[in-house]
């Protein structure tokens, strides 16, 4: 398996181009629980080229009725960018301050449900900006939504065969 690397750079370019409308390749799952997890694999698809087949655990998007849960459900991306050991983006858990532009944030509540999967399109100053579907926005600063916790995704890299 190679180890490619991560581009961040087309990663957030798709996450500006795409933040205010939907690319028609994609079902707008807006009205059907959310459509930030959906946005937010795209962008990461963006930056990775790579999508990972395996049926159920993998992170694909063929069609709306050919993909898997992870594409589009918050803990499910979570539990696949961090166990991830296949093809595909993988990630580690950080601090705020070790997250990149082209990382995802997960908002969630003190109980533990994570519920939210901006795409981190910019850092300056210590604060943290994100694009998002749902609720549309690009470069809105994370200081401005109301959650309990926030886990960092850092994409480490890629692998393919």
């Amino acid at each position: 398996m190679k180890e490619l690397p991560y581009q961040r750079e087309k990663a957030l370019e798709y996450a500006r181009i795409w933040a205010f409308k939907r690319n028609p390749a994609y079902l707008d799952y807006e009205k059907l629980g959310g459509d930030c997890t959906n946005y937010a694999s795209q962008c990461l698809y963006a930056g990775s080229g790579v999508m990972n087949p395996t049926p159920t655990f993998g992170w694909y998007y063929y069609s709306s009725s050919n993909r898997t849960p992870s594409w589009t459900g918050v803990p499910f991306l979570y539990q696949f960018l961090t166990t991830n050991k296949s093809v595909g983006p993988y990630a580690t858990v950080v601090n705020a301050s070790y997250a990149e532009p082209g990382d995802i944030v997960q908002l969630g509540t003190s109980a533990g449900h994570f519920y939210h999967s901006p795409i981190i399109v910019g850092k300056s100053n210590g604060e943290i900006y994100v694009a998002a579907h749902t609720y549309d926005a690009y470069m809105r600063p994370l200081s401005t939504y109301e959650y309990d916790q926030a886990r960092f995704l850092h994409i480490q890299g890629v692998r393919n065969w």
